[in-house]
């Protein structure tokens, strides 16, 4: 499926803000409601629309602590990858976790309350995980810029 300039506006649209109903939707681009609605119902249908979610502001939910880390395992095998990965999506804390080249193997993004409360993540879930040789975290002091909107 190609995306059209309307898809676009769309989706363009439901990034930003995902609440907007159909005849929202349809009063900013000028098409009918009816469209609107066949046209998300197929963007997701085809899976250009993962899901619909609200973004919560993580200090007033008390999970002020940000910290990514770099994970080195120990054994690069298809099934120690697989149980790594696994593994650590079992955590909340846990909110993304991406596979990388170059020096480490996995970069986390990690939330959670306080310092003392990541020590606890590291030491009794993320430290206990098999094959981790080594892992490298970075807390963050400010946020610059958070978008989760892709430029279409």
């Amino acid at each position: 499926m190609e995306l059209d300039p309307t898809d676009r506006e769309i989706l363009k649209l439901l990034q930003k803000n995902a609440l907007l109903t159909n005849k929202d939707i349809s009063g900013k681009i000028y098409k009918s409601i009816a469209t609107i609605y066949e046209r998300v119902r197929r963007l997701t249908e085809n899976g250009y629309i993962l899901r619909t979610v609200a973004i919560l502001d993580r200090t007033k939910i008390d999970r002020s602590l940000i910290a990514f880390s770099q994970v080195l395992l120990n054994d690069h095998a298809a099934g120690t990858l697989k149980q790594f990965e696994t593994e650590i999506a079992k955590f909340p804390e846990v909110m993304e976790c991406f596979q990388m080249t170059g020096t480490f193997d996995f970069l986390l993004r990690i939330a959670t309350a306080n310092m003392e409360a990541y020590h606890d993540f590291y030491r009794n879930k993320l430290a206990t995980l098999p094959n981790i040789t080594t892992v490298q975290s970075f807390f963050v002091l400010s946020e610059t810029k958070s978008d989760t909107a892709y430029p279409l």
